[in-house]
């Protein structure tokens, strides 16, 4: 048993030379953009790319484990006979991958996926844009690193699998080995976290270069692939054209009729709110004992009284608010990095007018991507819950809203404005374990729910009555907006409007007057524009609109699992896609909701295949 172990760890010693080589190929071969790094940085490819490159030592490790096992009861060298056989021809897989990989990157400006494979479809034509010097390249990395590590192997490793003597205790080793090959679970999901890795995990650096270069591309074509999404856009409802002309035709840009800021560069807090839906909002027709520092604050700020969330989960939201994205149907842009970096950002556009950025979270920033994500999208600065102390994880996310809070306190009293902080509460969140003493009785879901949007309420809360002390409150506009709201009945259809109302209120000392309602309906996808308006700076968000704007529509569109709802002042359409068909139609119109809704998912969805 002992010398199987022992080949097995030599065998994914071998696979984590390979990618290191792998890695260093690509920075040799790109080495302009490497030059500029610096050593600290180009050795951080290194330590966080590992990650990755375990990940995929684990996936190609699997299937020698598998065999391993009934080799146990057998004799013979066909297992290393195997092996040999396996690892050479992974080994030329991935030098393709390699190779392909470091000459594609030259021209997309992102690390390959399972997309390029299909222009093997037609090799002649794929072949024909490559140049004669291209293809030698290629082919000769593809030999010289097929070849070199395939006899690396034959001299190192490939004799510590020889030997097919059958084991002594057979059943305890075959159970030994057999909860081996489960373990590795771990090293595929990168560890124990809620979160499993994805190429966002290994994102540490401002330069997206440099991000890249940490990305194991055989793992980025492997993940891309088994997680592929359409080909042809399954929401063609029409010509294509018609439908760009509808969308274009609801989302003007607008100069806005009612500024209602005083300052032309206020600084901005958001403060995205886990899980806050009207149905918890007194101002908003909800009850009015679970939020009573939201009620309160309603009355001082500009309160949107029809305004919905872009979809059901944060991963939705996050492009929605901070890059006038709206949510897709069954898939979320923010889990592929490549259409994420494509992306018209709020962030950047304030980076460049001045605003120092920053991005607060008690949780796991690897989860759903969001790290990626963030990056891309501008932020200077993201603190997370590896910036606290461990002994503050007391949430089964991360750390509690108070304990993020007080973090981001401390770090304002001294401050370089104007500043853009976005804040992501996570306390809301399923399973709701707050650190205070249950206000609302019972055990049951509701309950536990309520008493930790209630905590939540109450944090923010004591954060925006100090904030008031402070000397940067006169000059700093804070948008308060949830991120999603959620079933709170079994009896809660999927597609329900009260799921997708939330509350968005603007408050601070940054407004010319409080206590205003802007009825005009709207989704977290109107922020950037209506926002960027307010302080005159340009910006190009196609599916959103200035929600202060007396020229610009009042509609809502969101999105759930496989359909999508327009709403507008007369008319509310409800289509799942499955189905083919409404499943509700109210008001005077809702036929031209429907084909005002399709246009608008059409056009989305065409733009985000093409990303």
């Amino acid at each position: 048993m002992k010398r199987k172990l022992a080949a097995l760890f030599f065998y994914s010693v071998f696979w984590l030379l390979f990618f290191f080589c792998a890695r260093l190929f690509f920075l040799i071969v790109h080495h302009e953009e490497a030059a500029g790094l610096g050593f600290h940085v180009l050795s951080g490819t290194f330590s966080h790319g590992i990650r990755l490159d375990i990940s995929a030592i684990a996936y190609i490790m699997a299937i020698p484990m598998l065999v391993l096992i009934p080799a146990l009861w057998l004799q013979g060298d066909w297992f290393s006979i195997f092996v040999k056989i396996y690892t050479w021809v992974i080994l030329l897989i991935s030098s393709l991958l390699i190779a392909g990989d470091s000459t594609l990157y030259s021209y997309w400006g992102f690390r390959m996926d399972y997309t390029p494979l299909l222009y093997l479809i037609t090799p002649r034509d794929a072949a024909a844009s490559v140049t004669a010097g291209q293809m030698i390249a290629f082919c000769v990395t593809v030999i010289l690193l097929t070849i070199g590590f395939g006899l690396l192997y034959n001299k190192l490793i490939d004799r510590r699998f020889q030997g097919g003597e059958i084991q002594r205790n057979k059943i305890p080793v075959t159970l030994f080995f057999t909860i081996l090959f489960g373990s590795l679970i771990i090293p595929v999901r990168g560890g124990f976290g809620l979160a499993p890795i994805n190429a966002g995990t290994v994102y540490f650096s401002d330069v997206m270069f440099a991000n890249h270069s940490a990305i194991n591309v055989v793992w980025n074509v492997g993940s891309s692939y088994f997680n592929r999404k359409p080909s042809v856009n399954p929401y063609s409802f029409g010509d294509l054209n018609r439908s760009v002309a509808i969308r274009d035709s609801l989302a003007v840009k607008s100069a806005p009729s009612l500024k209602i800021i005083n300052t032309a560069r206020p600084n901005i807090l958001v403060i995205i709110l886990e899980s806050f839906g009207n149905l918890l909002i007194g101002p908003l027709g909800g009850d009015t004992t679970t939020t009573p520092n939201l009620n309160r604050l309603c009355d001082e700020g500009v309160l949107f009284t029809n305004f919905y969330a872009s979809g059901n989960r944060t991963d939705k939201a996050l492009p929605a608010i901070l890059a006038g994205y709206p949510a897709q149907p069954a898939v979320s842009v923010i889990k592929d990095p490549k259409k994420t970096q494509s992306m018209t950002s709020l962030v950047k556009i304030l980076n460049g007018s001045g605003y120092s950025s920053s991005f607060w979270y008690g949780g796991d920033i690897n989860f759903a991507n969001f790290h990626s994500f963030l990056i891309s999208s501008g932020f200077s600065r993201i603190i997370t819950k590896d910036n606290f102390d461990p002994a503050d994880y007391n949430s089964k996310w991360g750390v509690h809203d108070h304990v993020l809070f007080k973090a981001m306190q401390d770090s304002m009293k001294n401050l370089t404005e104007p500043f853009f902080r976005v804040v992501l509460t996570l306390s809301s969140h399923e399973p709701f374990d707050v650190p205070m003493e249950p206000v609302f009785g019972g055990n049951d879901d509701l309950a536990r729910f309520r008493n930790s949007v209630y905590y939540t309420d109450r944090t923010v809360g004591n954060f925006i009555a100090w904030a008031k002390t402070t000397g940067w409150w006169k000059n700093t506009l804070v948008v308060l907006v949830a991120d999603h709201c959620r079933r709170n009945s079994p009896d809660d259809l999927v597609y329900s409007q009260n799921i997708f109302r939330i509350p968005m209120l603007w408050l601070g000392g940054a407004l010319e007057s409080g206590g205003k309602r802007i009825e005009k309906l709207g989704s977290q996808v109107d922020i950037p524009v209506t926002l960027l308006n307010q302080l005159d700076l340009p910006g190009e968000f196609p599916f959103g609109k200035d929600l202060l704007s007396d020229k610009s529509n009042s509609f809502a569109f969101y999105v759930f699992n496989e359909g999508f709802a327009f709403i507008t002042d007369s008319s509310a359409v409800i289509y799942d896609h499955k189905l083919g068909a409404p499943v509700l139609k109210t008001g005077s119109d809702p036929d031209n909701n429907e084909r005002l809704g399709k246009a608008f998912l059409q056009v989305l969805y065409d733009d985000y295949m093409k990303r």
